[in-house]
């Protein structure tokens, strides 16, 4: 099932949102200062291609750094990145196949807008048991 989804999820929207998070990565390239946030950018173009079983976990070892470089992330990127999910889950939940689909991407707002100190990993990994889950 999972396959299925995310074969349909690629062809309806997940190939759109990973030129998105690719161009915000080569963009984010270009000033040197900015190189963590484009591989930020970079790994979630993966998940954004592919997300279903997959999950978002936070990392314990986070700390402020984190939180100062997503308060920069959402002034370079997060902002319009969270909105092609808006739009895209928008335009999914308008027919009912849609509806699980535009439910998984607006789930991927809150990545979107604060990438850094989480990690994507497949569901049910040994990662995910012992870092905390991020409610999705």
């Amino acid at each position: 099932m999972r396959t299925l989804l995310n074969i349909i999820w690629l062809v309806l929207s997940g190939f759109w949102l990973f030129l998105g998070y690719a161009l915000a990565g080569i963009l984010l390239c270009i000033p040197i200062i900015t190189i963590p946030w484009a591989i930020a950018s970079f790994r979630i173009a993966g998940y954004a291609l592919w997300p279903f079983g997959r999950e978002v976990v936070a990392k314990r070892d986070a700390g402020a750094f984190s939180f100062i470089g997503n308060v920069i992330w959402v002034l370079l990127a997060g902002w319009w990145l969270a909105i092609g999910h808006i739009a895209s889950g928008i335009a999914l939940c308008v027919t009912i196949v849609g509806i699980p689909l535009g439910i998984a991407d607006f789930k991927m707002i809150p990545i979107s807008l604060a990438p850094l100190g989480r990690e994507i990993v497949p569901v049910g990994t040994a990662s995910a048991a012992s870092a905390h889950r991020v409610p999705a």
